[in-house]
C-alpha cells in the first residue's frame, strides 16, 4: 500500500471504530478511536495537506468529519446515560450547536475580510502605505480546517471526558472554552470589517494607481504573464531593464508572479483584470517589452497608445523562436543577423523592417575566454535544455544521450563536471525526468569515488549568503497575505541595486571557493546562475538552445549533442548555432577528442569559426548590446509619441509624455 494512503486508512478506521464504540457503547474503544482520529487529523494538516482535497471530493471534508466525531460522542453519552439523562444533556447539545454556528459565522467573516484585502492592484517596490495596508489576520482564522480542530478540541475533549466519567462538568467546561475561542475569533475578524480598519476599496485603489502613474511617469515597461515555473523568462531581462534610460516599470498579470520575480528595484505592478490593465492607456507609458507570448498578451495589445516589441527569452534555432504570434507586435528585437534570417526563412508574417538587432544585453556578466585549463581539472558544464511541447527527440539530449555523455566525462579523471539541467526537465516527458534523476545519481556515485582536500570556506559562504538574502529577500510572516507583502515590499532603499550586485559577486566567489576543485556539482535553483557557471567552465556541452548562443559570447569551445536523427553535415546546416560546435552523437563518441582540443589550443580547429559565429548570432561588439537595447527603446518610444500626436484631437490623451530622461526607479515619487 502506498505510504500516502495510510493516513486515509487510519482516519477511516478510527471513525468506524468510534461509531462502533458509540453504539455499543464501549468507553475504552471510544477514547482510543477519538484520540487516534484527532491525531491523524493533526498530522494531515501538518504534513499531508495534499490529501485533504481527496477527502473533500468524497464529501468528507474537515467539517463533516468533525461533526461526525462530535455526533458520535453525543450518541455515546445518550447510550451510556439512558433515557433519564436525555434532558440533562440538552444544554450541552445546544452549546455544541452554538459552536458550529459560530464556526460558520467565522468562515463567512473570514471570506469577507479576504475580499476586502484582495486589492485590484498588487505592487512591489512602491510605497502603497496610503492604501491603509495592515498585517493579515492570524492564519488560524483564515483556514477552516486547522481552526475547527483548535476551536473544537476543548469541546471534543470535554464530551469524551464526560463519556468516561459521567460528570457533566467536563463537557460544560470544554464547550465553554470552545465557545469562548470562537467568539474571540469572530470578534477579531469583525473588527477588521469596520470602515476605518479595512484597506482601500477598489475605486480608491484605482484612483491611487492613476495618481502614482501620473507622478512616476513611466516610459518603458516589461510585460509578463506565465505559469509558476516561467518566471526565469522575465528575470533574465530585469537587469537590462533597470539600466535603461527613462523610467522603467514591470507589468504582471498573475498575483503569484509578484513574488516569483528576482530581486530588482524597478517598480512592479500586477493588474489581474483587463479593465484595470486598460488604465495604462491614460499613462505616459510608451513601450512594452514582451519576453514571452501568453494568452493574456492579446489583451494588452489592444492599448493603442503603446508600442509593443517581442524580445523572447533566448536565442536558438528552434521553431519556437519563430512563433507566428510575433507578427502581432510592432517590432521584434533579436540578437543578431542569424535571427533576422530565421524570421525571413520561416515566413511567419514578420516583415524584415520590423526586426531590430539589439544583441543580448544580459551577457555583460559573461567573462571572455582566458586560455586553456591551467590547473589539474578541466571544468565541463553540461546544461541540456528541456523536452519541449512538440515531442521532437532533438529538443533535449537528456533522454537519448545524457547518461552516455555524463559517463564519458566522468571516466576522465581530469574532468570536473557541472551538471545544470533545465528547470522544466521532465515536466512534459516523464522519460526526461527519469533520465535526469539517473544522471544525478551517476554524478553522486562519481563523487563517492573521489577524495581530496576540502576548503574551509563554508563560514564565508554562510556569511555571504546571509548578506545577499538580507538584500534580496523580504522577511514575511508565515501567514502574510498579498496586502501585507505589499506593505513590507515598499520603496527600496537608495543604492540597493548596487549593493545587491556587489553582494551577488561576493557570494559567487565564496560559493565556488567553498567547493573542492575535484568535486563534481549538480547545480539547481537560482544560485549560482547559468552565467556564473559559464565563467567557471572551460567547455560547454548542450543542445540546440539559447544556452549555446549565450555561451558563444565567451569564445570558449562548446559541443552540441545531436539526437535529431540528422546526419552531422545536415545537422550543422539546419541549425546555425552548431556551425562552430563539436557535434556529439548519442553514444558520446568523440568526447575524448573534444577534451583534448579544450586542453590544447593547437588542436582546437573551431576557434576562428566561433568568433565569426558570435558576430552572426549576437551582432557586433560595438556598440554594446545594452547601448543598442537602449537605442531601440528610445526609437520605439519616439514612434509611440508620434502616433499619439496623430490621434484624432477628440481622442488625444490629456497627458503628454515627457522625453525620456536618465532616471532610475528610485526616482519615483513615493518610491
Amino acid at each position: 500500500m502506498p505510504a500516502r494512503a495510510w493516513p486515509a486508512v487510519l482516519l477511516s478506521g478510527a471513525l468506524a471504530a468510534q461509531a462502533v464504540a458509540a453504539l455499543r457503547p464501549h468507553v475504552p474503544l471510544l477514547i482510543a478511536s477519538t484520540v487516534l482520529c484527532l491525531a491523524v487529523e493533526g498530522a494531515l494538516h501538518r504534513w499531508q495537506r495534499g490529501l485533504l482535497p481527496l477527502f473533500a471530493k468524497a464529501h468528507l471534508d474537515i467539517t463533516v468529519r468533525h461533526v461526525l466525531r462530535d455526533l458520535l460522542l453525543v450518541v455515546a453519552l445518550l447510550r451510556l446515560g439512558g433515557q433519564e439523562r436525555e434532558s440533562s444533556y440538552a444544554p450541552l447539545v445546544a452549546a455544541l450547536l452554538g459552536c458550529y454556528a459560530l464556526h460558520c459565522a467565522i468562515q463567512a467573516a473570514s471570506v469577507l475580510v479576504r475580499r476586502t484585502r484582495t486589492l485590484p492592484v498588487v505592487t512591489r517596490n512602491i510605497d502603497a502605505s496610503t492604501l491603509r495596508l495592515s498585517p493579515a489576520p492570524p492564519v488560524l482564522l483564515r483556514r477552516p480546517g486547522p481552526r475547527l480542530l483548535v476551536h473544537g478540541l476543548p469541546a471534543t475533549a470535554g464530551l469524551l471526558a464526560t463519556a468516561a466519567t459521567a460528570d457533566h462538568r467536563f463537557a460544560a467546561l470544554g464547550l465553554a472554552l470552545s465557545l469562548g475561542l470562537a467568539v474571540l475569533g469572530l470578534g477579531t475578524l469583525l473588527l477588521r470589517l469596520l470602515p476605518g480598519r479595512r484597506p482601500a476599496g477598489e475605486r480608491e485603489t484605482l484612483e491611487w494607481l492613476d495618481r502614482w502613474l501620473a507622478e512616476y511617469r513611466p516610459t518603458v515597461g516589461l510585460y509578463f504573464s506565465g505559469g509558476t515555473s516561467s518566471a526565469y523568462q522575465a528575470n533574465m531581462w530585469l537587469e537590462p531593464l533597470s539600466r535603461l534610460q527613462g523610467r522603467p516599470l514591470i507589468v504582471l498579470r498573475e498575483r503569484f508572479m509578484v513574488q516569483k520575480l528576482a530581486a530588482t528595484d524597478v517598480p512592479v505592478i500586477c493588474l489581474p483584470k483587463v479593465s484595470t490593465l486598460m488604465r495604462l492607456e491614460q499613462s505616459t507609458l510608451q513601450v512594452l517589452i514582451h519576453p514571452s507570448n501568453s494568452g493574456k498578451t492579446s489583451q494588452v495589445l489592444r492599448i493603442p497608445t503603446l508600442k509593443h516589441t517581442f524580445v523572447n527569452h533566448g536565442e536558438s534555432d528552434k521553431l519556437s523562436s519563430c512563433n507566428p504570434y510575433a507578427k502581432a507586435y510592432d517590432e521584434v528585437w533579436v540578437a543578431g543577423p542569424a535571427a533576422r534570417e530565421r524570421y525571413a526563412q520561416a515566413e511567419v508574417g514578420v516583415e524584415d523592417k520590423d526586426v531590430v538587432e539589439i544583441g543580448r544585453p544580459q551577457l555583460d556578466a559573461v567573462r571572455p575566454y582566458a586560455g586553456p585549463p591551467t590547473g589539474a581539472f578541466t571544468t565541463v558544464l553540461y546544461a541540456p535544455t528541456w523536452e519541449g511541447w512538440d515531442g521532437n527527440p532533438g529538443n533535449t539530449s537528456v533522454v537519448e544521450a545524457g547518461e552516455n555523455l555524463v559517463r564519458a566525462l566522468l571516466a576522465d579523471p581530469g574532468v570536473r563536471l557541472l551538471y545544470k539541467p533545465h528547470p522544466l526537465t521532465g515536466s512534459v516527458d516523464p522519460r526526461a525526468g527519469a533520465a535526469d534523476l539517473r544522471i544525478r545519481e551517476l554524478v553522486r556515485a562519481a563523487n563517492r569515488g573521489r577524495s581530496g582536500p576540502r576548503p574551509d570556506g563554508e563560514g564565508e559562504l554562510a556569511r555571504r549568503t546571509a548578506e545577499l538574502d538580507r538584500l534580496t529577500a523580504t522577511a514575511f510572516r508565515p501567514g502574510a497575505d498579498q496586502a501585507e507583502r505589499m506593505l513590507a515590499q515598499s520603496a527600496p532603499e537608495p543604492g540597493r541595486a548596487r549593493a545587491v550586485a556587489k553582494a551577488t559577486e561576493a557570494w559567487e566567489e565564496a560559493y565556488w571557493d567553498s567547493l573542492p576543485e575535484w568535486e563534481h556539482q549538480i547545480v539547481t535553483g537560482p544560485r549560482p546562475t547559468l552565467f556564473a557557471c559559464f565563467n567557471r567552465s572551460h567547455l560547454l556541452i548542450s543542445d540546440v538552445s539559447s544556452v549555446v548562443s549565450d555561451f558563444l559570447v565567451s569564445g570558449k569551445p562548446y559541443a552540441v549533442a545531436n539526437t535529431s536523427g540528422l546526419a552531422p553535415d545536415e545537422f550543422r546546416e539546419t541549425f546555425p548555432t552548431v556551425r562552430a560546435a563539436t557535434v556529439l552523437t548519442p553514444d558520446a563518441s568523440g568526447v575524448a577528442e573534444l577534451l583534448a582540443a579544450v586542453r590544447d589550443p593547437a588542436k582546437d580547429e573551431l576557434a576562428e569559426a566561433r568568433v565569426e559565429l558570435k558576430r552572426y548570432l549576437l551582432g557586433p561588439d560595438e556598440p554594446s548590446a545594452q547601448e543598442r537595447f537602449d537605442s531601440a527603446v528610445l526609437a520605439l518610444g519616439s514612434a509611440a509619441q508620434e502616433r499619439r500626436a496623430r490621434t484624432i484631437p477628440g481622442q488625444r490623451l490629456s497627458v503628454s509624455p515627457e522625453p525620456a530622461a536618465s532616471a532610475g526607479p528610485s526616482a519615483a515619487p513615493g518610491a
